[in-house]
Protein backbone atom coordinates (compact mmCIF):
# COMPACT_ATOMS: atom_id res chain seq x y z
CA UNK A 1 0.00 0.00 0.00
CA UNK A 2 1.40 3.12 -1.04
CA UNK A 3 -0.78 5.95 0.16
CA UNK A 4 -4.22 5.05 1.87
CA UNK A 5 -4.34 2.50 -1.07
CA UNK A 6 -3.83 -1.12 -1.53
CA UNK A 7 -3.38 -2.95 -4.61
CA UNK A 8 -6.88 -4.89 -5.84
CA UNK A 9 -6.39 -8.30 -7.07
CA UNK A 10 -6.12 -9.08 -10.93
CA UNK A 11 -7.10 -12.65 -12.63
CA UNK A 12 -5.87 -13.07 -16.04
CA UNK A 13 -8.50 -15.57 -18.17
CA UNK A 14 -6.40 -17.19 -20.87
CA UNK A 15 -8.53 -18.55 -23.72
CA UNK A 16 -7.44 -20.27 -27.32
CA UNK A 17 -7.72 -17.04 -29.13
CA UNK A 18 -7.80 -14.27 -26.37
CA UNK A 19 -7.42 -12.69 -23.13
CA UNK A 20 -9.70 -11.70 -20.51
CA UNK A 21 -8.20 -9.49 -17.43
CA UNK A 22 -10.36 -8.58 -14.14
CA UNK A 23 -9.24 -5.35 -13.00
CA UNK A 24 -6.33 -3.43 -13.43
CA UNK A 25 -4.96 -2.14 -9.67
CA UNK A 26 -4.61 1.36 -8.36
CA UNK A 27 -1.42 2.10 -10.14
CA UNK A 28 -0.29 1.79 -13.68
CA UNK A 29 3.05 0.75 -12.97
CA UNK A 30 1.98 -2.55 -11.25
CA UNK A 31 -0.70 -3.03 -14.27
CA UNK A 32 2.49 -2.90 -16.19
CA UNK A 33 4.03 -5.81 -14.31
CA UNK A 34 0.90 -7.77 -14.44
CA UNK A 35 0.98 -7.07 -17.96
CA UNK A 36 4.88 -8.30 -18.34
CA UNK A 37 3.64 -12.04 -16.84
CA UNK A 38 0.17 -12.12 -19.06
CA UNK A 39 2.91 -11.81 -22.01
CA UNK A 40 5.27 -14.73 -20.62
CA UNK A 41 2.03 -16.59 -20.31
CA UNK A 42 0.95 -16.13 -23.83
CA UNK A 43 1.54 -14.09 -26.70
CA UNK A 44 -2.59 -13.87 -27.37
CA UNK A 45 -3.73 -9.91 -27.28
CA UNK A 46 -5.67 -8.67 -23.76
CA UNK A 47 -9.49 -8.15 -25.56
CA UNK A 48 -11.08 -7.62 -22.69
CA UNK A 49 -10.64 -5.88 -19.64
CA UNK A 50 -13.40 -6.01 -16.82
CA UNK A 51 -13.91 -3.39 -13.84
CA UNK A 52 -15.48 -5.34 -11.15
CA UNK A 53 -16.71 -1.84 -9.90
CA UNK A 54 -15.42 1.50 -9.68
CA UNK A 55 -13.06 1.93 -6.96
CA UNK A 56 -9.74 3.50 -7.84
CA UNK A 57 -7.36 0.76 -6.81
CA UNK A 58 -9.42 -1.76 -9.44
CA UNK A 59 -9.76 1.14 -12.30
CA UNK A 60 -6.92 2.85 -12.54
CA UNK A 61 -4.32 1.04 -14.08
CA UNK A 62 -7.28 0.55 -16.99
CA UNK A 63 -4.78 2.96 -19.14
CA UNK A 64 -2.06 1.00 -19.11
CA UNK A 65 -3.70 -1.91 -20.45
CA UNK A 66 -5.73 0.43 -23.38
CA UNK A 67 -2.02 1.44 -24.08
CA UNK A 68 -0.20 -2.07 -24.24
CA UNK A 69 -3.09 -3.46 -25.86
CA UNK A 70 -5.10 -1.14 -29.22
CA UNK A 71 -8.03 -3.43 -29.38
CA UNK A 72 -8.86 -3.84 -26.34
CA UNK A 73 -12.81 -3.54 -24.36
CA UNK A 74 -13.20 -2.82 -21.35
CA UNK A 75 -16.44 -3.88 -19.87
CA UNK A 76 -18.62 -2.53 -16.72
CA UNK A 77 -21.78 -3.41 -15.05
CA UNK A 78 -23.57 0.07 -16.19
CA UNK A 79 -23.17 1.67 -12.89
CA UNK A 80 -20.03 1.02 -12.58
CA UNK A 81 -19.17 2.18 -15.92
CA UNK A 82 -21.13 5.77 -15.07
CA UNK A 83 -19.00 6.21 -12.11
CA UNK A 84 -15.87 5.18 -13.77
CA UNK A 85 -16.54 8.16 -15.52
CA UNK A 86 -17.70 10.58 -13.22
CA UNK A 87 -15.02 10.32 -10.22
CA UNK A 88 -11.91 9.41 -11.90
CA UNK A 89 -11.64 12.83 -12.83
CA UNK A 90 -12.48 13.99 -9.91
CA UNK A 91 -10.27 12.13 -7.46
CA UNK A 92 -6.98 13.00 -10.18
CA UNK A 93 -7.95 16.47 -9.74
CA UNK A 94 -8.26 16.23 -5.94
CA UNK A 95 -5.53 14.43 -5.14
CA UNK A 96 -2.57 16.73 -4.38
CA UNK A 97 -5.26 19.09 -2.50
CA UNK A 98 -5.46 15.90 -0.10
CA UNK A 99 -1.70 15.60 0.38
CA UNK A 100 -1.43 18.99 0.94
CA UNK A 101 -4.10 18.48 3.95
CA UNK A 102 -2.35 15.94 5.07
CA UNK A 103 0.79 17.84 5.40
CA UNK A 104 -0.80 20.84 6.93
CA UNK A 105 -2.22 18.28 9.21
CA UNK A 106 1.27 17.15 10.42
CA UNK A 107 2.33 20.73 10.58
CA UNK A 108 -0.39 21.57 13.34
CA UNK A 109 -0.39 18.93 15.06
CA UNK A 110 -4.01 18.57 14.47
CA UNK A 111 -5.88 15.83 12.53
CA UNK A 112 -8.49 16.96 9.76
CA UNK A 113 -10.98 16.55 11.86
CA UNK A 114 -9.02 18.87 14.45
CA UNK A 115 -7.92 16.45 16.94
CA UNK A 116 -4.95 16.01 18.09
CA UNK A 117 -2.91 13.52 16.34
CA UNK A 118 -2.00 10.75 18.32
CA UNK A 119 1.51 9.38 17.70
CA UNK A 120 0.28 6.38 15.68
CA UNK A 121 -1.88 8.37 13.41
CA UNK A 122 0.94 10.97 13.30
CA UNK A 123 3.35 7.60 11.80
CA UNK A 124 0.61 6.76 9.74
CA UNK A 125 0.17 10.41 7.73
CA UNK A 126 4.03 10.64 7.95
CA UNK A 127 4.36 7.65 5.65
CA UNK A 128 0.75 8.42 3.71
CA UNK A 129 2.31 11.78 2.41
CA UNK A 130 5.50 9.97 1.68
CA UNK A 131 3.78 7.64 -0.46
CA UNK A 132 1.62 10.14 -1.99
CA UNK A 133 4.37 12.13 -3.22
CA UNK A 134 6.32 9.27 -4.64
CA UNK A 135 2.63 8.51 -6.36
CA UNK A 136 1.73 11.98 -7.84
CA UNK A 137 4.38 12.22 -10.60
CA UNK A 138 2.82 8.73 -12.16
CA UNK A 139 -0.83 9.72 -11.44
CA UNK A 140 -0.17 13.61 -12.84
CA UNK A 141 0.95 11.44 -16.51
CA UNK A 142 -2.00 9.21 -16.31
CA UNK A 143 -4.04 8.76 -18.88
CA UNK A 144 -7.56 7.64 -17.71
CA UNK A 145 -9.55 5.40 -19.82
CA UNK A 146 -13.16 4.78 -18.33
CA UNK A 147 -15.09 1.72 -19.93
CA UNK A 148 -16.01 0.77 -23.49
CA UNK A 149 -18.86 -1.00 -23.02
CA UNK A 150 -21.58 -1.13 -19.94
CA UNK A 151 -24.12 -4.51 -19.39
CA UNK A 152 -27.22 -4.60 -17.21
CA UNK A 153 -27.61 -8.18 -15.36
CA UNK A 154 -25.36 -10.40 -17.54
CA UNK A 155 -22.96 -11.21 -20.47
CA UNK A 156 -21.57 -14.10 -21.87
CA UNK A 157 -18.33 -13.83 -23.17
CA UNK A 158 -15.85 -16.68 -25.59
CA UNK A 159 -12.26 -16.50 -25.54
CA UNK A 160 -12.01 -19.38 -27.66
CA UNK A 161 -12.81 -23.03 -25.93
CA UNK A 162 -13.33 -20.78 -22.57
CA UNK A 163 -16.54 -19.37 -21.47
CA UNK A 164 -16.41 -16.27 -19.19
CA UNK A 165 -19.95 -15.20 -17.61
CA UNK A 166 -20.15 -11.66 -16.10
CA UNK A 167 -23.08 -11.52 -13.64
CA UNK A 168 -24.52 -8.22 -12.15
CA UNK A 169 -26.05 -9.95 -8.89
CA UNK A 170 -27.17 -7.13 -6.63
CA UNK A 171 -25.58 -4.09 -5.36
CA UNK A 172 -23.22 -4.57 -2.43
CA UNK A 173 -20.01 -2.62 -2.19
CA UNK A 174 -21.23 -0.36 -4.59
CA UNK A 175 -23.84 0.13 -7.50
CA UNK A 176 -22.65 -1.71 -9.75
CA UNK A 177 -20.51 -4.68 -8.55
CA UNK A 178 -19.77 -7.58 -11.07
CA UNK A 179 -18.29 -10.75 -10.84
CA UNK A 180 -16.46 -12.87 -13.25
CA UNK A 181 -17.26 -16.43 -13.28
CA UNK A 182 -16.30 -19.09 -15.20
CA UNK A 183 -18.74 -22.36 -15.22
CA UNK A 184 -16.45 -25.11 -16.67
CA UNK A 185 -13.77 -24.79 -14.23
CA UNK A 186 -15.39 -23.18 -11.44
CA UNK A 187 -13.94 -20.06 -11.27
CA UNK A 188 -15.66 -16.71 -9.46
CA UNK A 189 -13.96 -13.58 -9.10
CA UNK A 190 -15.80 -11.29 -6.94
CA UNK A 191 -14.42 -8.20 -7.10
CA UNK A 192 -14.92 -6.42 -3.14
CA UNK A 193 -18.01 -8.08 -2.58
CA UNK A 194 -15.81 -10.01 -0.68
CA UNK A 195 -12.16 -9.27 0.73
CA UNK A 196 -10.66 -11.63 2.75
CA UNK A 197 -9.29 -11.85 5.75
CA UNK A 198 -11.03 -8.66 6.46
CA UNK A 199 -14.22 -7.74 4.59
CA UNK A 200 -14.16 -4.41 3.10
CA UNK A 201 -17.13 -2.79 4.16
CA UNK A 202 -16.10 1.15 4.48
CA UNK A 203 -19.49 1.81 2.38
CA UNK A 204 -22.05 0.66 0.28
CA UNK A 205 -25.52 -1.08 0.62
CA UNK A 206 -25.34 -3.41 3.81
CA UNK A 207 -28.65 -5.28 3.62
CA UNK A 208 -27.98 -5.43 -0.01
CA UNK A 209 -24.44 -6.89 -0.30
CA UNK A 210 -25.96 -10.46 2.35
CA UNK A 211 -28.35 -10.52 -0.18
CA UNK A 212 -25.89 -10.43 -3.21
CA UNK A 213 -23.60 -13.12 -1.40
CA UNK A 214 -26.28 -15.71 -1.23
CA UNK A 215 -26.74 -15.47 -4.52
CA UNK A 216 -23.46 -16.46 -5.40
CA UNK A 217 -24.24 -19.27 -2.99
CA UNK A 218 -26.68 -20.08 -5.83
CA UNK A 219 -23.28 -20.18 -7.70
CA UNK A 220 -20.93 -23.64 -7.48
CA UNK A 221 -17.85 -22.15 -6.85
CA UNK A 222 -14.66 -24.25 -6.09
CA UNK A 223 -12.08 -21.20 -6.19
CA UNK A 224 -13.04 -17.58 -5.31
CA UNK A 225 -10.96 -15.03 -6.18
CA UNK A 226 -11.81 -11.75 -3.63
CA UNK A 227 -11.27 -8.24 -4.73
CA UNK A 228 -8.29 -8.45 -1.83
CA UNK A 229 -6.42 -10.75 -0.32
CA UNK A 230 -5.99 -14.72 -1.09
CA UNK A 231 -7.53 -17.32 -3.10
CA UNK A 232 -10.15 -18.75 -1.03
CA UNK A 233 -11.23 -22.40 -2.40
CA UNK A 234 -14.35 -25.14 -1.55
CA UNK A 235 -15.78 -24.92 1.72
CA UNK A 236 -13.28 -22.64 3.05
CA UNK A 237 -14.76 -19.96 0.78
CA UNK A 238 -18.15 -20.47 1.51
CA UNK A 239 -17.61 -20.31 5.39
CA UNK A 240 -15.82 -17.04 4.78
CA UNK A 241 -18.86 -16.06 3.05
CA UNK A 242 -21.68 -17.29 5.54
CA UNK A 243 -19.27 -15.51 8.04
CA UNK A 244 -19.73 -12.09 6.11
CA UNK A 245 -23.09 -12.58 5.86
CA UNK A 246 -23.84 -13.15 9.36
CA UNK A 247 -21.71 -10.18 10.14
CA UNK A 248 -23.90 -7.86 7.57
CA UNK A 249 -27.48 -9.40 9.08
CA UNK A 250 -26.20 -8.59 12.90
CA UNK A 251 -25.00 -4.75 12.15
CA UNK A 252 -28.21 -4.41 9.78
CA UNK A 253 -30.43 -5.52 12.37
CA UNK A 254 -28.68 -3.57 15.05
CA UNK A 255 -28.49 -0.87 13.49
CA UNK A 256 -32.65 -1.31 13.12
CA UNK A 257 -33.42 -1.09 16.14
CA UNK A 258 -31.46 1.71 17.26
CA UNK A 259 -32.59 3.79 14.48
CA UNK A 260 -36.16 2.89 16.26
CA UNK A 261 -34.65 3.64 19.60
CA UNK A 262 -32.73 6.55 18.94
CA UNK A 263 -34.65 8.52 15.50
CA UNK A 264 -33.44 8.50 12.06
CA UNK A 265 -32.11 11.67 9.91
CA UNK A 266 -28.02 12.22 9.80
CA UNK A 267 -28.30 14.38 13.19
CA UNK A 268 -28.72 11.08 15.11
CA UNK A 269 -25.49 8.51 13.27
CA UNK A 270 -22.81 9.03 16.54
CA UNK A 271 -25.70 8.13 18.84
CA UNK A 272 -26.73 4.95 16.75
CA UNK A 273 -23.12 4.41 16.26
CA UNK A 274 -22.75 4.09 19.83
CA UNK A 275 -25.61 2.08 20.21
CA UNK A 276 -24.94 -0.66 17.81
CA UNK A 277 -21.20 -0.60 18.88
CA UNK A 278 -22.09 -1.64 22.03
CA UNK A 279 -24.63 -4.60 21.20
CA UNK A 280 -22.46 -5.75 19.12
CA UNK A 281 -19.89 -8.23 20.43
CA UNK A 282 -16.84 -6.41 18.83
CA UNK A 283 -14.23 -8.60 20.28
CA UNK A 284 -15.45 -11.41 19.12
CA UNK A 285 -15.95 -10.66 15.54
CA UNK A 286 -12.37 -8.78 15.61
CA UNK A 287 -10.89 -12.09 16.54
CA UNK A 288 -13.04 -14.08 13.69
CA UNK A 289 -11.88 -11.54 11.32
CA UNK A 290 -8.48 -10.32 12.17
CA UNK A 291 -7.21 -13.53 13.91
CA UNK A 292 -4.02 -12.57 15.55
CA UNK A 293 -2.76 -9.93 12.91
CA UNK A 294 -2.51 -6.65 14.89
CA UNK A 295 -3.01 -5.07 11.44
CA UNK A 296 -5.85 -7.27 10.31
CA UNK A 297 -7.41 -6.18 13.54
CA UNK A 298 -6.88 -2.66 13.40
CA UNK A 299 -8.68 -2.68 9.87
CA UNK A 300 -11.50 -4.31 10.85
CA UNK A 301 -12.52 -2.09 14.05
CA UNK A 302 -11.03 1.41 12.49
CA UNK A 303 -12.75 0.63 9.18
CA UNK A 304 -14.93 -2.11 8.53
CA UNK A 305 -16.94 -2.08 11.67
CA UNK A 306 -17.42 1.99 11.49
CA UNK A 307 -17.35 2.16 8.00
CA UNK A 308 -20.91 -0.80 7.66
CA UNK A 309 -22.75 0.57 10.50
CA UNK A 310 -22.14 4.04 8.89
CA UNK A 311 -23.94 2.40 5.30
CA UNK A 312 -26.57 0.54 7.27
CA UNK A 313 -27.93 3.54 9.05
CA UNK A 314 -27.85 5.37 5.41
CA UNK A 315 -29.72 2.54 4.30
CA UNK A 316 -32.38 2.66 6.86
CA UNK A 317 -32.56 5.92 8.58
CA UNK A 318 -35.03 7.54 5.06
CA UNK A 319 -37.54 4.58 5.52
Amino acid sequence: MCDEFPQGNTTGVIGQKAVLVVDSCYLPSEARKDIAQIRQWTKLPVKYLVNTHWHYDHTIGNGAYAEAFPGLTVIAQRATREAIAGYNPGWLERFPKRTQDFRKALADGKDLDGKPLSAERREELTRVVAGRDKLWPELKALVDRPPDVGFEDEMRLDLGGREVELKHLGRGNTAGDAVVYLPKEKILAAGDLLDHPVPYLGGGYPSELARTLRKIGDLEVATLVPGHGELLAGDRARAYRESVIEFLTLVVAQVSREVYRVGNGPKNLDAVREGAMKAIDVASWRRKFGGDDKDSQEFFEGFSLPGVITAAYAEIWPR
